[in-house]
């Protein structure tokens, strides 16, 4: 059977509970999701050619192919995007960049630095946000940045948050669609400190400085982002969730959740209505923590499934913001952006496909034994036909397919850069 005679057939099926299919595929259609660069370049960037983490990043894996510079990595995504139907944008961590001006540092970055980048998503209207980098840098001083005493280090720190910030406002400006700007850094203690307060007082008003410079939403985002703990950081992380909820309150920021930095037991999609009823906007991380923070690849789990399906369900496509994060080098790093993103695009499908009319209706009535039934029931319905049919009415290949050009660039490309 084709793939449109199953769509027609499925479609019916959904018109049955009262789902209009082609609704729900004009709203996915309409949901961009920001693609991490750092999966392709192992969260190195390119500064120099010394390959150093720190600072809570652990990339896993020596896959070949990585990409070492950002036309290189361009290339990778160019391909990785042609695999992922809909909307496209790209988010960029801050030492990504295109070229490094001599005795240049992090704190005087403009878009001289990242004028490939930028002219590339104008070629293809693509959609950019970014990332200052407050790791990675011999002035992450005994794990700090923004908080670290010492007022020089932290005003080096500063002058990189202001000048990724005005690269996303140009960025936004330049491309018609706001940048969304997101801040974390993996200030901590790997022991149990003895001044808790000093570091978070510094961190608040390090971000202060930050922020004080005003660009219109219509250009700039900006977004806080949380987590529990890190590498070197177990005992005492600066921004901690209660810090960053209470700043992104204060300062009407976005607040950022990564589905990585939060305790396994903790539900990510049950914060999503507690926060945006408050009236604050949301930048979701989407990842997949394995007993840690472990970003692996995100697949189409119990976990992804309720994210998809509380966007759906409650319409917050307009106060949650989608960015992959995670980064696997033990696996082809363009396979791990397709899956990843096809996955996240299927949950929301999921969501947008569920009859939730009769199952709210029995809920509202008291009658949860209807409400449990109708939700079982649910997923048997066929939304794999609207998902091939939706990738094929867009010119992208179905899933069994996707490896076939990926196999082929690697060997004809990746397997140059070893």
């Amino acid at each position: 059977m084709n793939v449109e005679k199953m769509y027609s057939l499925a479609c019916e099926q959904y018109a049955e509970h009262g789902v209009d299919v082609e609704l729900a595929l004009k709203t996915l259609d309409s949901t961009p999701i920001s693609i991490h660069a750092w999966q392709g370049d192992d969260v190195v960037g390119f500064e120099n050619k010394q390959k150093t983490l720190t600072g809570g990043c652990q990339v896993t894996g020596n896959y070949p192919g990585v990409a070492r510079t950002s036309e290189e990595l361009r290339s990778d995504l160019d391909l990785g995007m042609t695999l992922i139907p809909g909307p496209h944008r790209v988010c960029l961590q801050g030492h990504e960049v295109d070229v490094m001006l001599p005795g240049q540092d992090r704190d005087s970055f403009t878009m001289e630095n990242f004028a490939g980048w930028l002219a590339w998503a104008k070629e293809h209207k693509y959609g950019m946000d970014i990332a200052p980098c407050f790791y990675s840098h011999p002035k992450l001083d005994y794990g700090l940045s923004l908080s670290h005493p010492d007022p020089e280090i932290r005003k080096f720190w500063i002058n990189h948050g202001k000048a990724i910030r005005r690269i996303g406002a140009q960025f936004g400006r330049e491309l018609g669609t706001p940048c969304v700007c997101n801040f974390w850094m993996p200030d901590g203690f790997k022991d149990t400190p003895a001044d808790r307060m000093s570091p978070r007082i510094r961190l608040r008003d390090s971000l202060d400085e930050c922020f004080a410079e005003a660009f219109p939403k219509t250009e700039l985002l900006d977004a806080v982002e949380a987590k529990l703990f890190g590498i070197g950081v177990e005992s005492c992380t600066i921004g901690s969730y209660d810090f960053y909820a209470t700043y992104a309150a204060k300062r009407n920021l976005m607040l950022c959740l990564d589905m990585g930095h939060y305790h396994p037991t903790e539900s990510i999609p049950d914060k999503l209505s507690s926060i945006v009823c408050n009236g604050l906007q949301i930048l979701l991380h989407v990842s997949r923590g394995v007993r840690w923070d472990s970003d692996h690849v995100i697949v189409l789990n119990d976990d992804l499934s309720a994210l998809g399906q509380e966007i759906a369900v409650h319409n917050l496509f307009k106060d949650v913001f989608l960015c992959l994060d995670y980064f696997d080098a033990t696996i082809n790093r363009i396979a791990a952006w397709v899956i990843g993103a096809r996955n996240m695009q299927k949950s929301l499908l999921c969501g947008l496909l569920l009859p939730k009319t009769r199952t709210f209706a029995s809920e509202a009535a008291g009658d949860f034994t209807t409400r449990l039934a109708l939700q079982e029931a649910a997923k048997t319905l066929p939304w794999n036909a609207v998902w091939n049919y939706y990738c094929e009415s867009r010119s992208v290949l179905p899933d069994y397919d996707i490896l076939t050009p990926i196999r082929a660039y690697e060997k004809k490309i990746l397997a140059e850069r070893a």
